[in-house]
């Protein structure tokens, strides 16, 4: 990672602690750009697994049958703001992971804003988490985007290091999300094996009765 990015963030997230709910996790999905992975999209709808998708409006305008699947499943699906162009919200020039900044205050007011403004247009409701491209964070941006009135939406178990882990790997780090756990994955990725390993960790949960939640209520949830 560029040292001339300077100090960078990836700030946590759990769920709030509910009594009487001893294994509540939030399963949260990334579609970046690209396509959609019906592999998953299929097994969460067959199993109803409540799922927070965080989508760029890269990916709304160019994956209308997979933004409809989504509509089409409200109780399960909740459409959450990825960004406009997959910027990372980093404020200075440059790249992360092969990702370009949005190396200004202007750059991340407008991959925020107008990353929500096409969730709202296709959802019809406005988002109220941000999770930027990478995951990582200038800590003024942070102050910044919450500041547009959006809760930074991080994560506790990285279950698929950007759609890049075998399937075996990425199965293995979903069986291991505990109580109030937030997991991150890719949906966006077909061609990748991850996939596959989100689909076998998901039914693992389940069968060890997990139960799926959304995200909390930004103003509950413990960061």
């Amino acid at each position: 990672m560029p040292a001339a990015l300077g100090k960078l963030e990836a700030p946590p997230l759990r769920l709030s602690d509910v009594a009487g709910k001893p294994k509540r996790v939030a399963l949260t999905l990334d579609a970046c750009r690209g396509q959609f992975d019906l592999r998953i999209a299929n097994v969460l709808v067959a199993e109803k697994v409540p799922t927070t998708i965080f989508a760029t409006a890269l990916w709304i305008r160019s994956n209308p049958r997979g933004l409809q699947l989504l509509l089409d499943h409200p109780e399960l699906f909740v459409i959450e703001n990825h960004g406009e162009h997959h910027h990372a919200p980093i404020l200075k020039p440059g790249e992360v992971y092969g990702v370009p900044t949005v190396a200004t205050p202007v750059g991340l007011k407008a991959e925020v804003e107008n990353g929500a403004a096409a969730v709202r247009q296709a959802t019809g409701r406005q988002p109220v988490w941000y999770r930027g491209a990478t995951a990582l964070y200038s800590p003024d941006a942070i102050t910044a985007i919450s500041k547009m009135g959006f809760a930074v939406a991080g994560f506790s178990i990285n279950g698929d290091q950007g759609a890049s882990l075998p399937a075996p790997s990425v199965a293995r780090n979903l069986r291991g999300a505990q109580a109030r756990d937030v997991i991150i994955g890719h949906i966006n990725k077909p061609d990748h094996t991850a996939g596959l390993g989100i689909v076998e960790g998901i039914r693992a949960l389940r069968q060890g009765g997990t139960e799926f939640v959304h995200l909390d209520n930004p103003d509950t949830s413990v960061r």
